[in-house]
């Protein structure tokens, strides 16, 4: 339902891939999305990166005292109050759908104060597929709505929800033994809800995870859940069913916020806020930095259950408390890090360094992040991922859930807009590129290849000289001159933007000017050299969406002895997933030039050779793309 009916309203639907939250995010923004269709999980992982914001900048007790102060507030004053999050999400952005899963009705109600509708649906495979589904505007807290027209809900004794109606599926194909239906043509979901008087549908819980007691009380593991996620030494938690000495019991399985969290101490705080039957009497805190999900972000209770009841069994505890030995590394973590460097031999001592010991490039610390991000919905800063980083401070990172961010990388496009566009397209005409031909002159071989393509390409050339970008943009037919964006070395972008403390103003004047310049006569964005690599891939994608064609100097620095420096490790990387085509060109003559110490040349001195415009497939090596289009550059 969420790929056709929005087609069938005229809309378009984006599918994001990563499930970080910074990115969903900036692709809400940057897409102009109107609503995100989810899990809960997401939501929570969102609703933490806000609070994580705040605390950074030491405003979270505030920020939640005013959440708390707009209860009852109209739509207008709370959209008002929190603007600042609705601009962070992009103006067009109003609503999320939350299905799969139940969700948190804290988090339901965080967001609702925000200014956001939040949309919950309840249905099945079976029911093709929705049963119910509350109204954006009119919401019971913790209802999946009321039955949709068409259909009939009722509940069993047991209190099993159970559907009737056309929508209804007759059964299983080739497995009638698997079909539900009860009398009637009711349909038996196997989960346990509830019904208010104004015929709104609660999700309780799967039947088949209610815990009868002894005594014959039906104990429902997401009431407690629910409690369990409201204190602050828990990160996350899940409720179990195990047999105590007198019977089915409920066990909390935890994980803890950091290692100073006192889990007894949490655990009492929960049972006073649980009735007499739902005391939890033993827990366990889980070894890993998340529990084991389902591609829905469901916890795979079973599995939890099965390690849970293995190690109770191997310590042989059949009643009081239960808590795990601590575990130096989560399987998740190991499972990643030996994909990604490819050696499951690797050494998995928490001093171990990414670089030395682990053999992580940049690309790798790249991939590493971008996997740990979406595996725990986390937001991590680049800068925490250096060749010195150890995997301790990895699984420190990851229990924190955040690391002290450097200062960023600037990816400006206010140049972008009209009427700076039009400004700058003209000043480039009227300026830059009459000056580059009366002191260059140079001789441009290769035009017939782009005689007949079109953008966007990526445009890659050797580094000579400062002038090297208006040599090449003097070279190409007009078409990409004035859509082109042009990667520069991001550390002297931002210490240009953001000088180090100390800094005179003289100089800070002088920085900013310089900034500006570039950025406004060429189009440049950060291309950084020591970390931030992701999110300069992602950047350049963005501008080839938006129909720019990009200019990248693959040696990062400008030569130092006439010949071609070594290609950046994220070339290939970047290369290969931007998928579009590449033309190598190199700049021949001007060290000559430079190094002679002459600001002039005469008449074809200086050459600018274009080549023919390569492709690579998605399943290329990333080096061995790098390497090939080091020898087209050397070719030309």
């Amino acid at each position: 339902m969420g790929i056709f009916v929005p087609q069938l309203l005229g809309g378009e639907v984006f599918l994001q891939e990563s499930l970080s939250p910074s990115q969903i995010v900036q692709t809400v923004k940057s897409e102009r999305i109107s609503v995100v269709i989810t899990v809960p999980r997401i939501l929570d992982a969102l609703r933490e990166k806000i609070e994580s914001d705040y605390e950074a900048r030491g405003k979270l007790d505030r920020f939640q005292n005013t959440i708390a102060s707009s209860a009852g507030r109209n739509f207008l004053r709370r959209w008002w109050t929190f603007r600042a999050i609705h601009n962070m999400f992009g103006w067009k952005f109003w609503a999320f759908i939350s299905g799969g899963a139940t969700l948190n009705p804290d988090t339901e109600q965080f967001w609702q104060r925000l200014g956001f509708a939040v949309i919950q649906g309840y249905g099945m495979t079976e029911t093709a597929s929705l049963v119910s589904v509350n109204h954006p505007f009119k919401q019971g807290r913790g209802s999946i709505g009321k039955v949709l027209p068409g259909q009939e809900v009722k509940l069993a004794e047991n209190g099993e929800i159970l559907v009737r109606g056309e929508n209804v599926s007759p059964g299983y194909w080739r497995d009638n033994e698997q079909s539900r239906a009860a009398e009637n043509g009711w349909f038996r979901t196997g989960d346990v809800g509830e019904i208010d008087e104004e015929g709104s549908l609660y999700f309780k819980g799967r039947k088949r995870e209610v815990i009868v007691t002894s005594a014959g009380v039906n104990i429902y593991p997401a009431d407690i859940e629910l409690v369990l996620g409201r204190q602050p030494e828990i990160k996350a938690g899940v409720v179990i069913k195990i047999e105590g000495p007198h019977g089915p019991e409920p066990l909390a399985v935890m994980i803890l916020r950091d290692d100073h969290a006192n889990a007894e101490a949490a655990v009492n705080q929960v049972n006073e806020l649980l009735a007499p039957h739902q005391q939890i009497r033993r827990w366990f805190v889980w070894p890993g930095e998340d529990f084991p999900r389902t591609a829905t972000q469901k916890v795979r209770k079973h599995v939890v259950g099965e390690v849970v009841r293995a190690e109770l069994a191997r310590a042989g505890q059949i009643s009081g408390s239960a808590v795990a030995p601590a575990i130096g590394h989560s399987n998740n973590l190991v499972e990643i890090i030996a994909r990604i460097s490819k050696d499951v031999s690797a050494t998995l001592d928490p001093s171990a360094k990414l670089g030395a010991d682990l053999k992580l490039d940049s690309l790798g610390r790249v991939e590493l992040l971008s996997a740990l991000e979406d595996r725990y919905q986390l937001e991590i800063d680049e800068a925490a991922f250096t060749d010195a980083t150890t995997l301790a401070e990895v699984e420190k990172i990851i229990r924190e859930g955040r690391h002290e961010e450097a200062t960023p990388y600037p990816y400006p496009q206010w140049q972008q807009r009209w009427p700076l566009s039009w400004l700058r397209i003209t000043l480039l005409y009227l300026i830059v590129l009459p000056v580059t031909r009366v002191m260059g002159w140079p001789r441009i071989r290769g035009k017939e290849y782009l005689r007949n393509v079109r953008g966007p390409l990526v445009f890659i050339c050797n580094h000579v000289t400062m002038v090297d970008h208006a040599l090449v943009l003097l070279a190409l037919p007009g078409r990409f001159r004035t859509r082109m964006a042009i990667a520069m070395d991001g550390e002297q972008l931002r210490e240009w933007l953001h000088p180090q403390p100390g800094t005179g103003l003289f100089t800070r004047l002088l920085y900013l000017l310089q900034y500006v310049s570039v950025v406004f006569f060429f189009n440049v964005f950060s291309m950084p050299q020591k970390s931030g690599f992701r999110r300069s891939f992602m950047f350049a994608g963005q501008m080839m969406d938006h129909g720019f064609s990009l200019l990248v100097f693959p040696e990062g620095q400008r030569t130092k002895h006439g010949a071609l420096n070594p290609f950046m490790p994220g070339t290939g990387l970047l290369i290969q997933k931007l998928a579009a085509p590449v033309v190598p060109m190199r700049i021949d003559g001007l060290w000559e030039l430079k190094s002679a110490g002459r600001h002039f040349a005469w008449p074809g001195e200086v050459s600018v050779i274009i080549g023919e415009p390569v492709s690579y497939s998605l399943q290329e090596d990333p080096e061995a793309v790098a390497t090939d289009l080091a020898e087209h550059v050397r070719a030309r």
